[in-house]
């Protein structure tokens, strides 16, 4: 089983198969004071960046249903002032990633309308993850917005599994590793606050491209 297919298989069938509760976009609305204690307790900051990843399907309804999504939280952004954009990752998913400097909770708003969106239109099941970035580092500006190394950000993730309706905490390291500890605080921390993920089995990595600074590029 290669990378590609294990993805598949702990975000997509198995986990759906496996699931204790139902999916629920409203879910998503529990970052909005999750990020702050990822600031005040752990002293981790927003990259001020978020994807939610999905599956595609060979339909001309669905490509319709991706660019309404797209056109709507563009329509949305002189209000909001949350950038949206379709990507395509080295691992051949799809994600809407969404970029907002200014008002965390307007790109977790954004990320619900968008998930919100697929489920009414009928492509809930398409919907894999929802992710949501931070990093930990020494402040300066070099660090910010994609300057310095992996190591010197020491970059973390909340993952939302669409397929179990859940929560996990994801920190990757230089060379593929991660770390296991600093996974360890974030869910004693946040745990009761977001609905974490209690079988470490589906605490899958996201591991980005090649070339990709996050998991969604």
């Amino acid at each position: 089983m290669g990378l590609l297919d294990g993805l598949r298989e702990l975000l997509g069938t198995r986990a759906e198969s496996d699931a204790t509760r139902d999916a629920d976009p409203e879910d998503l609305f529990g970052m909005s004071t999750a990020y702050l204690t990822m600031q005040a307790e752990l002293g981790y900051d927003t990259v001020d960046e978020a994807a939610l990843c999905f599956a595609g399907v060979d339909s001309t309804d669905f490509a319709d249903t991706v660019d309404e999504v797209v056109a709507i939280l563009e329509r949305g952004q002189e209000e909001t002032g949350t950038e949206a954009e379709l990507h395509e990752d080295g691992h051949g998913y799809r994600w809407v990633v969404l970029r907002d400097e200014d008002d965390y909770e307007d790109l977790v708003t954004s990320m619900h309308f968008a998930a919100d969106t697929f489920i009414e239109r009928d492509y809930g099941s398409r919907l894999l993850a929802a992710v949501f970035g931070f990093e930990k580092s020494d402040g300066s500006a070099s660090h910010r917005r994609g300057g310095g190394g992996t190591a010197d950000r020491n970059p973390a993730y909340w993952i939302y599994s669409f397929r179990r309706g859940a929560y996990y905490p994801f920190a990757p390291r230089p060379g593929n590793e991660r770390d296991s500890s600093v996974e360890f605080k974030l869910e004693s921390v946040l745990d009761g606050e977001l609905g974490v993920e209690s079988d470490k089995e589906y605490w899958y990595p996201l591991w980005p491209s090649e070339t990709g600074e996050h998991p969604w590029e």
